[in-house]
């Protein structure tokens, strides 16, 4: 007499994993930088060519394409935008800062200034006021 193998629960352990890990990895959410801007009237619709992101923390983040951006300190910063800088062939190439509007001034300042100092178009990226915030003129 030859016993018989049966798949069924095999096949249950099989679908309670993918279960499992489809219900998993609904979880994971992505590494991106939650930045607040601060609020402006005035807007420009140029693109900026390198972004520096500062968090609430004070911690400093840069890219300078679609890619993740990457933590620097102020030396590789500096480092990073002027690389970024000899790339670019000249023209209206800017540097947008992306600075949280809890981030101190004194942060915000150091950037600006590196920039500054080493002949760095900086901008500072806000968002758009809500149309029924504007004051009346």
């Amino acid at each position: 007499m030859m016993a018989a193998f049966s798949m069924a629960s095999m096949t249950d352990v099989i679908f309670l994993l993918l279960i499992f890990f489809m219900v998993t990895s609904t979880f994971v959410f992505p590494t991106a930088l939650e930045v607040n801007l601060p609020e402006s009237s005035k807007q420009t619709a140029l693109k900026p060519s390198t972004r520096v992101y500062i968090d609430k923390e004070g911690a400093i983040y840069a890219t300078a394409d679609e890619s993740e951006p990457a933590a620097m300190s102020l030396d590789s910063l500096l480092a990073f935008l002027q690389s970024q800088a000899l790339k670019a062939d000249g023209g209206d190439n800017f540097i947008a800062v992306y600075a949280d509007e809890e981030v101190t001034y004194g942060t915000l300042v150091k950037v600006l200034d590196l920039g500054a100092q080493n002949n760095l178009k900086m901008v500072l990226a806000t968002k758009p006021t809500p149309a029924s915030a504007k004051p009346a003129q």
